[in-house]
């Protein structure tokens, strides 16, 4: 028989940062240990279910047994499992009976080469399994595999067994169509019955049918179990409400995950505050009302933020007015808190708070904050410096860097770390600072994740950048290198910051990558025998970054190899703002009918070039024009046509016409490599072969190194 199965653990209330994750990798490894056991028909997916109480899924098609199957068996290798007259050795004996094969003969298994050895395989069936044994070791597996954030050791009804689960689990439903299939796991036996919503639904909720549970649970038990589901009436509501009063509302993603996972009934309320409060920063009083509080705060037309916000209930009620009461009595003293910590913070100047950046650790290899704001200061005036344009000559940098961590110190920034950057700006701004030190204090954290904004203005970017050259050296030079998927530091962060500003703002900044790195090591006083070696790392580091920035932007392996790993130093790209132009051109040049040749021509020339450097030759440019061979001839001559016209493009930066323009050399280099031997005999005649190639690789890979397409 084939059926729908259920099953679903009843639980305490799951953490809801991770209950997506945990509903996700409970139904999919639920579904691939049954798929692994031949329970599956067809090829549905599980149906993932998670509520704060519960983790559920519904695999469509599920047989009552597996079919018993032929498969074959590995053994041992054929000098180890027969001795001399071809009887089973003892070791084949052994092996044999654990593969449910006691005393087979060994002329009935076969021989065969498995890599460099010849095997014994044998016949065999797999039994049918039946379900309840299938789905036993398949629930086991799924949840050994469930990606808890931390595990809760609990004690079962006897007092005496000790479990191990994400929350202590109360419940277990496993429903085959309308059948109960006998398994149990940790310490519960399976049946029908769960329970509803705490307060609204049903105590008890007996599910009888497997595709009946989403219905029966909504009906009965006041319960939407599907998370997608529930997250989409979420939102249906949340905008509902906030349509006569903020008419553009969009509800902030994470926080629409995190009180989806936090409600098995959902309803939404408006509920109000003081219009006192609104002469608090905004940022301030959405920050509480979302971290602290769960809701979602309101924002008008205009941008400014309003005296409402949304509360997401687990109660559905025709009156709420004692849920919107509670929540506006809840909310206000967190934003009281939020005044007093502003109006506190701002009773000292900020600058007066930077000598208290010497109680505050950066690392302690590389000092207290206050140290490090007196490096920035140093590196943001050098880079400013080094800007094609602005504020040059005017102590802005300096300024900036020497207010930018000072807000570390306040009690805002104590109490929401997320706000550093944004309460110094506000501070600054009361201080009277000027206006491009002001917006660099806020700027300077820019760009904070994948797709956020840059720093506008040279203040901003020359502290930006200071920010966070002097973290990527310094890091590296203390030894503190992001590993696997640590980076406490966050330097992966801080490279692609770099790239990113180097690479996007607009106008170019016509900067490159080693200026600034060589900068931040000089202000950090590395020791010159010890520097090459740290700006190498950092360097390869930024690179590396760069790369996988450029193939997360749909950019292939070998179009971003082809243009950051050009043998010549002249090419190579550390003026990342010509990077997307290179890897343009460079996709162009592959769409061209010839590209496919000249790519396989210059890896040939390349593997020419370095063998013959192996052997001592040091090809260098053609002095003269005088070869033995016409092929010789035609190309050097075409050669030198097309670098005329190659070399105008490139000085222009038309990367894309530099490129096509070599596609004309496809015969004269085709007709070079069929009737001319490179390495002769003569060493006059080879040097000047070699010398002819060594042109032709340089000409052509001053944008990317060709041979890489190949």
């Amino acid at each position: 028989m084939t059926a729908p199965l259920l099953v679903e653990l009843l639980c305490e209330e799951l953490p809801p940062k991770a209950l997506e994750r945990l509903g996700r990798a409970f139904a999919e490894g639920l579904h691939a240990g049954l798929r692994k056991r031949g329970l599956l028909e067809g090829a549905g997916e599980a149906r993932m279910f998670a509520t704060p109480r519960r983790l559920g899924a519904l695999v469509p098609g599920v047989r009552s047994a597996s079919e018993a199957r032929a498969t074959e068996v590995k053994l041992m290798p054929v000098s180890v499992g027969l001795d001399p007259s071809g009887n089973a050795t003892p070791a084949l004996a052994k092996k044999l009976e654990a593969a449910g094969l006691p005393g087979l003969d060994p002329a009935k298994l076969k021989r065969r080469m498995d890599g460099k050895s010849e095997m014994l395989f044998a016949d065999a069936t797999v039994a049918a399994v039946p379900l309840a044994q299938a789905l036993q070791g398949a629930l086991d597996e799924a949840i050994a595999g469930l990606p808890i954030p931390k595990v809760m050791a609990y004690q079962l009804a006897d007092g005496e067994t000790t479990v191990q689960f994400v929350r202590p689990a109360h419940g277990l439903v496993a429903l085959h169509g309308s059948d109960i299939v006998e398994i149990s796991v940790l310490g519960l036996r399976a049946g029908r019955s769960t329970a509803g919503h705490r307060f609204q639904g049903a105590a008890q909720v007996a599910i009888d049918k497997a595709d009946g549970y989403e219905a029966k649970l909504r009906d009965d038990g006041k319960v939407i179990a599907d998370f997608g589901v529930r997250k989409q009436e979420i939102a249906r509501l949340l905008k509902e409400k906030a349509a006569g009063i903020a008419p553009a509302f969009t509800p902030d993603a994470e926080l629409l995950d995190e009180v989806t996972a936090l409600v098995e009934w959902p309803a939404v309320y408006v509920g109000a505050f003081d219009k006192e409060f609104l002469g608090v920063p905004q940022e301030c009083l959405v920050l509480t009302m979302q971290k602290n509080q769960k809701y979602f705060p309101l924002v008008g037309s205009d941008g400014k933020l309003l005296d409402r916000f949304l509360i997401v209930s687990n109660m559905r009620l025709a009156d709420p007015s004692n849920i919107v009461q509670g929540n506006e009595r809840v909310v206000r003293p967190r934003l009281a808190d939020a005044r007093f910590f502003f109006e506190t913070d701002r009773q000292t100047k900020l600058a007066d708070r930077v000598p208290h950046l010497a109680t505050m650790m950066y690392h302690h290899k590389l000092g207290t904050q206050l140290e490090r704001v007196e490096r920035l200061r140093k590196l943001a005036t050098r880079i400013q410096a080094m800007l094609p344009r602005g504020d040059k000559g005017k102590p802005y940098a300096d300024r900036a860097a020497f207010l930018a961590k000072a807000d570390l110190v306040t009690l805002m920034v104590g109490e929401f770390p997320e706000l550093q950057g944004t309460m110094g700006r506000y501070y600054a701004e009361a201080d009277g600072e000027e206006p491009s030190v002001v917006r660099a204090i806020e700027q300077h954290y820019l760009p904070r994740f994948s797709g956020d904004a840059l720093p506008a203005g040279d203040t901003s970017i020359a502290v930006a950048l200071a920010d966070r050259v002097d973290s990527l050296v310094g890091m590296f030079s203390i030894g503190v290198v992001p590993t696997g998927d640590k980076d406490p530091f966050g330097l992966r962060r801080a490279a692609l910051g770099v790239a990113r500003i180097l690479m996007e703002t607009s106008p170019s900044l016509n900067m490159e990558v080693k200026p600034l790195l060589k900068a931040a090591a000089d202000v950090l006083k590395i020791p010159p025998d010890k520097a090459d070696a740290v700006l190498a790392a950092v360097h390869e580091f930024v690179r590396d970054r760069v790369a996988n920035l450029m193939r997360e932007r749909g950019y292939t392996a070998k179009e971003v190899a082809a243009v950051m790993e050009v043998d010549s130093a002249e090419s190579k790209p550390d003026r990342l703002d010509l990077l997307p132009r290179k890897l343009d051109a460079v996709r162009e040049f592959g769409k061209l009918p010839e590209s496919v040749s000249l790519a396989a021509a210059n890896k040939r020339i390349a593997n020419i070039l370095r063998q013959a450097h192996e052997k001592g030759e040091k090809p260098g440019f053609v002095d003269h024009d005088i070869f033995a061979e016409q092929a010789e001839r035609d190309l050097f001559h075409a050669l030198r046509e097309i670098s005329g016209k190659a070399h105008t493009q490139f000085e222009k930066g038309n990367y894309t016409d530099y490129l096509k323009t070599f596609a004309v050399l496809k015969a004269p280099v085709d007709a070079f490599f069929d009737k001319v031997m490179v390495m002769a005999e003569d060493a006059t005649i080879r040097r000047k072969r070699l010398n002819l190639l060594f042109e032709l690789e340089f000409e052509m890979n001053r944008v990317a190194d060709i041979s890489k397409l190949a």
